[in-house]
């Protein structure tokens, strides 16, 4: 009878214990949870990824390709080969073209949208690395990261309407949608702000105190830029004088960031840490950590689904790094054959 007691007792402890623990936990991670895992074949790195919520289609810059993954599905919808050194994937919904920028080909690749087969190439500047479509000019910008300019694609044609000096390496880019696009510079702790009709820079703005910025989003509606740096500090800046309106605390290893207007949260993956940090835009003045979202290992870029909310990284599992080398004194570990996966947090 004891026995029972003490056994029933205990497992009242644990459930109203674990009941209590539950929620804490909840508030911490927000309420997101692991909904969705897709695991993708081949044993080549990632970068940029790219969703599109209307078509239900994420592209998954892959080295040497881009696949097309259906979100809902986790199905392979296509796979864009014969590339050199995939960065990113900008889409021209209205035009029905997708372009990428194969960093080592120094040429920015243009597909099909509805096939999902290449169908030219431009000449880009030296390792082009972010790349966007702007859709008050119709022009996609391929940012160069070795040569610190930017090569301006007319998508009417796929001609060069020019190429802007940037005067920094370029990383993260994002457009307005009015006729300005705002790219970070990771050398000089700055973002640029570019007028995308005259192709000229027209500001350099500090992050300062946030040091080395890789990821930048926007809220458009309230011209608010924020950009994750590698000094573990998400900077938020007014996009039209460039004053640092807020700094937060974000994880190690970021290397992206998203913006969601339907719920005013901006994002930055951070690799290092294994998390996602959330950060909650209250006013256009006033923003928090409101939650840290556990992740994986490496999963240090992202994108989010505007249709349902939902984030979106990807990693895979590595082999123990080579002893280093004269020859290598930073030798890369190899990853393990397809472990790449794709993993889908929501509520």
């Amino acid at each position: 009878m004891r026995v029972w007691i003490k056994t029933t007792m205990f497992a009242l402890f644990v459930a109203v214990a674990g009941s209590a623990y539950l929620p804490a936990q909840s508030s911490q991670t927000g309420g997101y949870h692991q909904i969705h895992e897709y695991k993708l074949p081949g044993d080549t790195g990632w970068d940029y990824l790219t969703m599109d919520p209307a078509s239900r289609r994420l592209y998954i810059s892959r080295g040497t390709h881009v696949q097309i993954l259906n979100i809902d599905s986790g199905k392979l919808e296509g796979d864009i080969a014969d590339l050199k050194g995939v960065h990113g994937i900008a889409l021209d919904k209205a035009g029905n073209k997708g372009y990428i920028s194969d960093g080592r080909d120094n040429s920015v690749v243009v597909f099909d949208l509805g096939s999902l087969k290449s169908t030219g190439k431009v000449q880009a500047g030296t390792n082009p690395d972010a790349i966007l479509f702007d859709p008050a000019t119709k022009r996609v910008f391929a940012f160069n990261g070795r040569s610190g300019n930017a090569t301006v694609i007319e998508t009417k044609d796929n001609s060069v309407a020019g190429t802007i000096d940037l005067g920094g390496k370029p990383e993260f880019a994002v457009s307005d949608g009015k006729g300005k696009v705002f790219v970070n510079l990771e050398d000089k702790s700055e973002t640029a702000e570019i007028d995308a009709k005259d192709l000229k820079v027209l500001n350099h703005w500090s992050l300062k105190p946030c040091e080395s910025p890789s990821g930048l989003a926007i809220d458009a509606d309230h011209a608010l830029l924020f950009a994750a740096c590698d000094n573990e500090t998400m900077a938020v800046l007014d996009g039209n004088s460039g004053k640092i309106v807020k700094t937060l605390p974000i994880g190690k290893g970021t290397d992206a960031a998203a913006f969601d207007k339907g719920v005013k949260q901006a994002y930055s993956s951070n690799g290092q840490s294994g998390n996602i940090t959330v950060v909650k835009e209250n006013s256009a003045s006033a923003f928090d950590v409101a939650a840290t979202v556990p992740t994986k290992a490496r999963a240090r870029t992202m994108t989010i689904d505007e249709k349902t909310h939902n984030l979106i990284t990807v990693t895979a599992d590595f082999e123990k790094a080579p002893e280093p080398t004269a020859e290598q004194p930073r030798p890369r570990p190899k990853m393990v054959p397809d472990s790449f996966v794709v993993l889908v947090y929501g509520k």
